[in-house]
């Protein structure tokens, strides 16, 4: 008999049988300016038992089993709950990040062919839940919206009234299988690497996104891939900078703190003084950072305060301009929504491994997660539960890869023995 998949909230519910009293997820402490709503320090316990409340209202919607659940919101404590109350209540989680405009996020839902989008009533300035309503009037089958308030539309189902009269059956997390989640990549067209950008993020991808199935374990998988360099103790804090809404995210974040047992505190809105003030606390932390931001923080003290300082690149980028052998840094290169490729800078460099894929052998030893392969023509690919991942049209799953390799759009520039940059396979 196959083993039940199980999912984060397994995780969950393992290190709150344990330490009931550990801190799980931590606000950032300006959240009540951008969303009106307050900073909230959750111990597992507490996770456990708000999860099981949101769970038991999802269930009284009365949706098919496993259907596709979007959630559009900011990386505050309330998404990951709801991440988590979706997998419980036997549903699909479909992270949709909270920027996107209406016409992408109406593409998206159609994508998965979501019933439902839990999201929130404040961003800054903007209304998504308002947003996400207008998508729900152009595309038919989303039956529900729901949301955190404040200023929850007519007609939103208001998901704090649902924490309140909803009583859940907190000892039952995580003891049914998981229907693994959607995620969201676009398979062309996506903005290379230039020789000077001025310091910000990239730009968006462009093009239609395409909705890219996996299973539970796979994202379980991804995640303990990113601990192995990252060496996240229990107790400990992980402090991202990234969104929730695709596999870089998750498995850097909720999945990984989660596997773990340790703390997750994310900075949605990115504010100096409180990140600093976030840095200064007395807690071993792991900062998880977008590459683009390495220029700024190597002209700081911040690298000297953490454990771990890690840099996600996104796929094509240039890795030439990493500052080399900084021991505690660690690089995460994401390949769109298929794999994630992590080493330290002082060993297992990411460069090193682009260039000569059998240096991945020992990462392959700890546990067969990734594998890594380079193709006759330079293109990567890749195998392993860590990228073990389907694409889904139109409700149906299309196994494109029967072999088990997974090929990716990209190639590594080399030299000098060294990767400098992946770039995209036109």
């Amino acid at each position: 008999m196959a083993p039940t998949p199980m999912g984060l909230g397994a995780l969950l519910a393992a290190v709150a049988d344990r330490h009931p009293a550990r801190i799980a997820l931590v606000d950032q402490a300006s959240k009540p300016a951008w969303c009106g709503r307050p900073a909230i320090a959750w111990t597992y316990a507490a996770a456990r038992e708000i999860v099981a409340r949101l769970a038991e209202g999802l269930q009284q919607l009365r949706l098919p089993p496993r259907s596709p659940i979007g959630l559009c919101m900011a990386g505050m404590a309330e998404a990951h709950l709801a991440f988590l109350a979706i997998e419980q209540a036997g549903h699909i989680p479909c992270p949709l990040p909270v920027t996107w405009d209406e016409d992408r996020l109406l593409q998206a839902v159609e994508a998965a062919q979501m019933l439902a989008v839990l999201t929130q009533g404040v961003l800054g300035s903007e209304r998504p839940a308002e947003k996400m309503c207008r998508v729900a009037m152009r595309y038919f089958p989303l039956r529900f919206v729901a949301a955190f308030g404040p200023h929850v539309p007519d007609g939103v189902l208001g998901l704090d009234q649902v924490v309140l009269d909803h009583r859940g059956d907190a000892a039952s997390l995580g003891t049914g299988p998981a229907a693994g989640l959607v995620t969201f990549a676009f398979p062309g067209g996506s903005p290379g690497p230039t020789p000077a950008r001025p310091a910000g993020p990239p730009p968006e991808p462009e093009g239609i996104p395409l909705a890219v199935r996996r299973e539970a374990e796979a994202l379980t998988a991804a995640a303990a891939g990113c601990l192995v360099p990252l060496r996240v103790e229990p107790g400990e804090r992980i402090l991202s900078l990234l969104p929730p809404s695709d596999l870089k995210g998750l498995a850097t974040g909720l999945a990984a703190a989660l596997l773990a047992g340790a703390t997750l505190e994310c900075h949605p809105v990115f504010d100096a003084g409180t990140l600093s003030a976030a840095l200064d606390q007395p807690v071993p932390t792991h900062l998880i950072v977008p590459a683009w931001m390495e220029a700024g923080f190597s002209r700081t003290t911040v690298p000297g305060r953490l454990r771990t300082l890690a840099y996600v690149h996104r796929a094509p980028c240039r890795l030439s301009s990493r500052l080399p052998g900084r021991s505690g840094v660690v690089d995460i290169l994401a390949f769109d929504e298929v794999a994630l490729l992590c080493g330290r800078r002082d060993a297992q460099d990411v460069g090193l491994v682009l260039a000569a894929p059998e240096r991945a052998a020992l990462a392959t030893e700890r546990g067969g997660l990734i594998q890594l392969r380079r193709d006759p023509d330079g293109r990567l690919s890749f195998r392993g539960p860590a990228c073990a991942a389907r694409m889904l049209r139109r409700g149906i799953t299309e196994d494109e890869n029967p072999d088990g390799w997974m090929a990716s759009r990209y190639r590594a520039s080399l030299f000098a023995g060294v990767a400098t940059a992946v770039t995209e396979i036109l």
